[in-house]
């Protein structure tokens, strides 16, 4: 009887020690994609994974765009803070520079290796001397229209801003608005006006030394294009989210529209001729060619600990989500609007596969090229200024816009005042 007890009570010694030392490491994956069919396809990853890594548990926690910037400083104080954030550029100098968001230049390198990021996705993320992010995808605005409402109205898909004003004119008539361009103080505006700005040579807004260059010519120009423009947009257009425009698109009251995507809006609801639905990049001020391109969003994930089995963890999960055939998967869990940032990306079939990409294939085809050319404000020389967060969080790109076309002073005036106010918002 005593050999038989001690002969158990090893075993159970043993099974103790054994169920110790396999100890799961956990990591906790925040983002801010909320859609039900977007978290469903996040948690099929992430069920793949963890089936395929027993040592390790990933856990998804969606969060709201309207509490993170809150939430994620406070999380990091409280000592609470995800393992893994997903995040846009001018939310992680915030974060770097709490010492919560971990330098992975070398981890990015891996990668890079692997599967070739585009280095305008790259450069979003890295500055004073590290890469503060693994870029994940990206968005970036494009002129949408129909082809059957231009062809009927004889005008030809705009290149430059007098053809754009000239078809704005021409198409704004019997109900129809000739482009819906927004005039609300928030993120889609600031989306919309700097695409304008990068098309007249001024996506700079800061000088090396961290001052203001928001003042300048190529800045009013912009601002008085835009302002130009805006008369030939729908009257509630000073209301106008992404929403709104979409919606103006789909009902075929606006005939062109600056969006990241029209796609699914015009699939479910438009009747989805892809055949006849146009997409270009945005036009170019008269002359300034060199300057085309757009505004873009590399959204990114942030990884959030200094402990070593966490951090390793955090990246296993991350290389994962880029291996082609998981990629295209994740990118696609809103078809046709997130885009790919690596080459091994673009190319990957699971991102084509899908049936809505099938279907408008040429639209995202164009849509990924318009993204190679993108550009974000505050974060293009490479010496980014924390700063930056301050004047995007108060969407002050579109509160120098509503200086112009809601009070109605003239664009110079306007630029002038928005600095000064950006300058207070930042002192």
């Amino acid at each position: 009887m005593k050999t038989i007890v001690k002969f158990i009570f090893t075993l159970s010694a043993l099974s103790f020690f054994s169920l110790s030392t396999v100890a799961e490491t956990s990591v906790t994956f925040w983002h801010m994609e909320g859609v039900p069919h977007r978290v469903d396809r996040i948690q099929t990853l992430i069920d793949e994974f963890n089936q395929a890594n027993p040592d390790i548990e990933v856990k998804q926690e969606v969060q709201s765009w309207g509490d993170i910037y809150a939430k994620a400083p406070a999380s990091v104080a409280a000592g609470t803070a995800p393992e893994i954030l997903v995040g846009i550029p001018d939310f992680t100098p915030i974060l770097a520079e709490m010492g919560a968001a971990q330098p992975v230049e070398d981890f990015v390198a891996e990668l890079d290796s692997k599967y070739g990021f585009y280095q305008k996705a790259l450069d979003q993320y890295t500055y004073n001397g590290h890469t503060w992010a693994v870029p994940l995808w990206n968005m970036a605005l494009s002129v949408w229209y129909r082809k059957s409402v231009l062809d009927e109205a004889g005008v030809a898909p705009p290149k430059n801003w007098s053809e754009l004003k000239a078809a704005a004119k021409t198409l704004t008539k019997d109900g129809m608005y000739g482009i819906g361009l927004p005039g609300n103080k928030q993120l889609y505006t600031d989306q919309t006006i700097y695409s304008f700005m990068v098309n007249s040579g001024a996506s700079e807004i800061y000088n090396s030394d961290g001052s203001l260059r928001f003042d300048n010519p190529a800045t009013v120009s912009a601002y008085a294009a835009y302002k130009d423009l805006y008369q030939y947009s729908a009257p509630d257009a000073a209301n106008w989210t992404w929403g709104e425009a979409e919606a103006c698109f789909a009902s075929n009251s606006c005939a062109m529209i600056l969006q990241f995507t029209v796609i699914s809006t015009y699939d479910s609801q438009a009747g989805g001729d892809a055949g006849d639905l146009g997409v270009i990049q945005i036009p170019y001020a008269d002359g300034m060619a060199d300057s085309a391109g757009t505004v873009s969003y590399v959204n990114s994930a942030m990884i959030m600990t200094e402990d070593q089995a966490k951090m390793d963890a955090s990246k296993k999960f991350l290389s994962f989500l880029m291996e082609p055939g998981n990629y295209g998967r994740f990118i696609n869990m809103e078809p046709g609007l997130f885009l790919p940032i690596t080459e091994a990306g673009s190319k990957d079939s699971t991102f084509w596969d899908d049936p809505v990409a099938v279907k408008y294939k040429s639209q995202i085809e164009t849509m990924l090229d318009n993204s190679t050319r993108g550009n974000l404000f505050g974060f293009t020389n490479g010496n980014t200024f924390t700063s930056i967060s301050s004047i995007s969080a108060q969407n002050l790109l579109s509160q120098t816009l509503q200086i112009a076309i809601i009070d109605g002073k003239d664009a110079k005036s306007a630029v002038a005042e928005g600095q000064s106010i950006m300058n207070e918002a930042i002192e």
